[in-house]
């Protein structure tokens, strides 16, 4: 029975239903399949021994994941080789190959969870009456341990840069 979580996020102010298991700090990330641009697949396993940012979107195609995804991937400039910015969403893997091109955005890898909501279930940020991913962002350790996580309480609301990073940053000391 897949678990379902209320009270934890809004789309414009409306509630909505958040499914799969609950992931806190100091839990070890849990396994996940996506797809690459592509169409390969890529696991959490992929990225052992890296700093992980796991930046969350609905959709790279609405205003305030655009302005996520450009952020984390000017960011990912000043940032150690150790750490790699994943931005995984429900957008087809042709769609993101097709934003990235357009955006100009090359420092970080989109991921698509389309296919079975893996990532959204195993993280608990699969949203029930949308088939999408609620804003959020996790860090994972180079140990796969999870020392950030934020989950953006509206929808709309950009997620906080500035602590996200400096999770990265106690990471890599």
């Amino acid at each position: 029975m897949i678990e379902e979580h209320t009270g934890i996020i809004t789309f414009a102010g409306n509630p909505l239903t958040l499914l799969g298991t609950t992931v806190n700090t100091g839990d070890k990330a849990p396994d996940f399949t996506v797809l690459a641009n592509d169409l390969s697949p890529r696991t959490l396993s992929d990225y052992a021994g890296k700093v992980l940012v796991i930046s969350v979107v609905p959709s790279l195609d609405t205003g305030v994941c655009d302005m996520q995804t450009r952020r984390f991937n000017t960011e990912a400039a000043g940032l150690s080789d150790n750490v790699r910015i994943l931005t995984i969403s429900c957008d087809l893997p042709f769609a993101q190959a097709r934003w990235c091109g357009a955006a100009g955005v090359n420092s970080l890898e989109t991921l698509s969870d389309h296919k079975d909501l893996s990532f959204g279930l195993a993280y608990g940020v699969a949203i029930k009456e949308l088939r999408l991913l609620a804003r959020a962002v996790f860090v994972i350790n180079a140990d796969g341990i999870i020392t950030y996580k934020q989950i953006v309480p509206e929808m709309t609301s950009a997620v906080d840069f500035d602590a996200a990073l400096a999770a990265v940053r106690a990471c890599l000391n």
